[in-house]
């Protein structure tokens, strides 16, 4: 069992499964985001840059999706707090996940590394 794996079933229910929903939502929105573990939690690069996390929130004690280029991004409900680059998504362990909110944040970060608003190295 590789290390990401562990992660993944060292959670308990229902973050477990809240984690391994967006594992899947996330990648299955283009081919070229790859999963790794960094920093202790699972990393989503998108041609090898940095694209998104998830992890948990202490204070809130919720999951969340970490946008690495967040400050790109309007959306009222992603926050920012007092990072200066990264925005984060709260999700409620109580409801449902906000699938079609998840992909559009997703896609449109998708969109900011093919228009060109951060660089890939080629």
């Amino acid at each position: 069992m590789t290390p990401l794996d562990e992660f993944y079933q060292r959670q308990e229910e229902p973050l477990k499964g809240i984690y391994l929903a967006l594992r899947d939502i996330i990648l299955k929105q283009d081919d070229n985001i790859t999963h790794s573990l960094k920093y202790g939690c699972p990393f989503f690069s998108y041609k090898g840059k940095m694209f998104c996390y998830l992890w948990f929130h202490k204070k809130y004690k919720q999951p969340y999706i970490s946008l690495v280029e967040g400050k790109l991004f309007e959306e009222l409900f992603l926050l920012q707090e007092k990072r200066a680059r990264m925005k984060i998504m709260l999700l409620d362990m109580d409801e449902d996940l906000p699938i079609e909110q998840i992909e559009a944040v997703i896609q449109k970060a998708i969109s900011f590394y093919k228009t060109g608003l951060i660089k890939i190295k080629k």
